[in-house]
Order: structure tokens, then C-alpha cells, then sequence
């Protein structure tokens, strides 16, 4: 049977979760995750995980935070003045926020901590600093690229 390689263009069903269990994400009731291996479009972890599988099989792969969304990163804590929010904005930790950048880009913020004079905004990925674990199923290997062999 063939086995996952880089380059590959592969289908997988997956459920990802935490270290207490909780479920992040998952494919069930969608169609399978659709990606090149080693393309760089899912994390490090993943790809490696899903390298060397072949069709219909199933495992799970712990993945360590370096290898998914990195450490969580002290600079990506901003400190906003309560001021630049509306008053009658009800703030809580935990609440989700859109916020841009000089160019316009949108990105999305999580309150920390709320303070006399300051909100202290997260914008670390939400699954930065943690330890993934997938179920993974390799449903299909849809294609892969031709090795070329130098002379």
C-alpha cells in the first residue's frame, strides 16, 4: 500500500483536543481535511503525523506546542486604555475582539485580564503554548508529485 509522503495532496479526518480532553476541532460532519504534505499549510505536527500512513488507517499523534502554534509569546500582550473602548461595552475575560493593524489587517484578540486603567489584550493564537493530540484517519491520498531523481 502507499504510504503518505511529502508532496502529497491528501484527505484526513481528524479530532483534535486538548490535555484536559476538550475538543478545539474536529472534521466529523464535514467533509475530510484536504491538504499537501509538507506544503506548510497545517502545522508541522500534523504533517509529520500524517506522514507514512496509508489509506483507511487511524492513530493518534500527541503533538508538543513548538511543533503546533509555538510557545505563548509575552510580546503579543497588549496594553489597552479602557478609554478606547465604548462605555457601555460590557468587558469580560475571555471575550473575543477584532482589532487592526496600521495596514488594515484584521486579527483577533482575547481579554486577559482587565484592569483600573488598562484591558490587557492576547493576541497569541488561542492554541499557542499548548500540547495537541489528534485522532487522525487518512481517508484518501488524493495525489502526490513526481519524485525527480538527479543524475
Amino acid at each position: 500500500m502507499q504510504q503518505v509522503k511529502a508532496g502529497d495532496k491528501v484527505k484526513v479526518h481528524y479530532h483534535g483536543r486538548l490535555d484536559d480532553g476538550t475538543t478545539f476541532d474536529a472534521s466529523e460532519g464535514r467533509d475530510p481535511l484536504e491538504f499537501e504534505v509538507g506544503s506548510g499549510m497545517v502545522i508541522k505536527g500534523f504533517d509529520d503525523g500524517v506522514t507514512g500512513m496509508t489509506v483507511g488507517e487511524k492513530k493518534t499523534v500527541k503533538i508538543p506546542a513548538e511543533q503546533a502554534y509555538g510557545a505563548q509569546n509575552p510580546e503579543m500582550l497588549i496594553d489597552m486604555p479602557k478609554e478606547r473602548f465604548p462605555q457601555d461595552m460590557e468587558l469580560e475575560i475571555g471575550m473575543p475582539l477584532a482589532m487592526s493593524d496600521g495596514q488594515g489587517q484584521q486579527f483577533q484578540v482575547i481579554i486577559a485580564e482587565i484592569k483600573d486603567e488598562v484591558v490587557i489584550l492576547d493576541a497569541n493564537h488561542p492554541l499557542a503554548g499548548k500540547d495537541l493530540t489528534f485522532d487522525l484517519e487518512l481517508v484518501e491520498i488524493v495525489g502526490s508529485k513526481p519524485l525527480i531523481i538527479m543524475p
